[in-house]
C-alpha cells in the first residue's frame, strides 16, 4: 500500500481552512479519512462508497432516484444521506465520486460546476472507462482536482461485489501532482492502479468492453444454440469448458486456441454454418466474423498453416458473400 498522506493541519478554532492552492507538478495531500459524497448510487458508485466506508472514509451523501438506487444507497451506505447531486457535491468537502453513465458524465460535471457546488482543493473522481481528464475540465476550472478512477470489473450492485474488489486493477489518469492520492485511493479499495494515458482512455475502455460485455453475449448465444440442440441444461455443459478456455487463453494467449478453425477443418465450419443458417440465422455473422478474426490469429501465431488456411478461408469468403446478398 502507498503511505498515508500527510493531514492538513489544523486549523485556530473557529477559522476556516483555506484550500490549498493548486501547484502543477507540486503533490497534494488530503486528510487521512476523507468526507465523500457519491453521485449516482448505481452498481458502480454504491459499491465503491461501500468499500471507502470499509476502508475508514466516512460517506457522507449520495443521490439516487430511482427505487433501486435509493435501495442501493440504504443497504450498502446506511450512514449516508440521499440528496440531490448538487447537494452531495457540496457536502463532499474531500472527494466527489461521480459514477454515472459515459454519456451523461459532461453534463453532470458541468452542470454541477455551473451551480456552484464544486469547490477548490476538492478532488472530483469519475468511474467511467472512456473518459479521461478533459471530461472534468469545468471542475478544474472552480479549482477542483481531476481524477479518473476506473474499476475494471464487472458490479451487480449487491454487497457481494465487495468481496471482488480485492487484487482487481483500476484505470487510472491523473496530474502528477494527484498520482498519490490516487494511488492512495486504488489502495484503499483494495486495487492496483494501473496507469493509462489521456488519449488511450477510449482504447482502454474499448478493450475492457469487447471482452467482458461480448464475452457475456457469446456465452448466451452458446448457451441458446445448445437449447436449439436440445440440451436442457447448457450451463452445465458449457461451464467447465468455458473456464478451462478462459484461464488457458490467460495464461498461454493464442496458444490456447483450439477447434475446427485453428486445425483448417473447413468441412466441419461449412456445416456450422449451415446449420446455423436453418436454425438461427442471427448468429451466422457473429460466427463468420469470429471465425475469420481466430483464423487470422491462428496463422499469425503459427496454430494455423497457410497450406492448411485455404479451404477454411474459402469458407468463409463464400459464405460473407452469401450474407452479403
Amino acid at each position: 500500500m502507498s503511505a498515508p498522506l500527510r493531514p492538513r493541519p489544523a486549523a485556530p478554532a473557529g477559522a476556516a481552512v483555506p484550500p490549498a492552492p493548486v501547484v502543477p507538478g507540486v503533490p497534494f495531500v488530503l486528510p487521512r479519512r476523507l468526507t465523500v459524497g457519491v453521485v449516482g448510487a448505481g452498481r458502480v458508485g454504491a459499491v465503491l462508497g461501500a468499500a471507502l466506508v470499509a476502508a475508514g472514509h466516512r460517506v457522507v451523501a449520495a443521490s439516487g432516484v430511482s427505487g433501486a438506487a435509493t435501495a442501493r444507497i440504504a443497504l450498502l451506505l446506511p450512514e449516508a444521506v440521499n440528496r440531490s447531486p448538487i447537494a452531495v457535491a457540496r457536502d463532499a468537502t474531500d472527494l466527489l465520486l461521480v459514477a454515472v453513465p459515459d454519456d451523461a458524465l459532461a453534463g453532470v460535471v458541468a452542470g454541477l460546476a455551473d451551480t456552484g457546488a464544486l469547490h477548490p482543493g476538492q478532488v472530483v473522481a469519475h468511474t467511467s472507462g472512456a473518459h479521461g481528464l478533459a471530461v472534468l475540465a469545468p471542475a478544474v476550472a472552480v479549482g477542483a482536482r481531476p481524477l479518473a478512477l476506473h474499476p475494471a470489473m464487472t458490479f451487480t450492485g449487491t454487497p457481494d461485489d465487495l468481496s471482488r474488489l480485492a487484487g482487481i486493477s483500476y484505470g487510472v489518469t491523473a496530474p502528477a501532482e494527484l498520482r498519490a492520492v490516487a494511488a492512495r485511493l486504488v489502495a484503499d479499495l483494495g486495487g492496483v492502479p494501473e496507469w493509462v494515458g489521456e488519449t488511450d482512455r477510449v482504447l482502454y475502455h474499448a478493450a475492457l468492453a469487447h471482452g467482458a460485455n461480448h464475452l457475456v453475449t457469446l456465452v448466451n448465444e452458446a448457451a441458446d444454440r445448445l437449447r436449439d440442440a436440445g440440451v436442457t441444461q447448457p450451463e452445465k455443459v458449457l461451464a467447465p469448458l468455458l473456464r478451462a478456455a478462459l484461464e488457458n487463453a490467460l495464461r498461454l494467449g493464442d496458444d490456447a486456441l483450439t477447434g475446427p478453425v485453428s486445425r483448417g477443418d473447413a468441412g466441419t465450419v461449412r456445416r456450422h454454418l449451415d446449420r446455423l443458417a436453418e436454425t438461427a440465422p442471427e448468429s451466422v455473422a457473429p460466427y463468420l466474423a469470429l471465425a475469420r478474426r481466430s483464423a487470422d490469429r491462428a496463422m499469425a501465431a503459427g496454430r494455423l498453416r497457410p497450406v492448411d488456411a485455404g479451404s477454411l478461408l474459402d469458407v468463409l469468403a463464400g459464405v460473407h458473400r452469401e450474407v452479403a446478398a
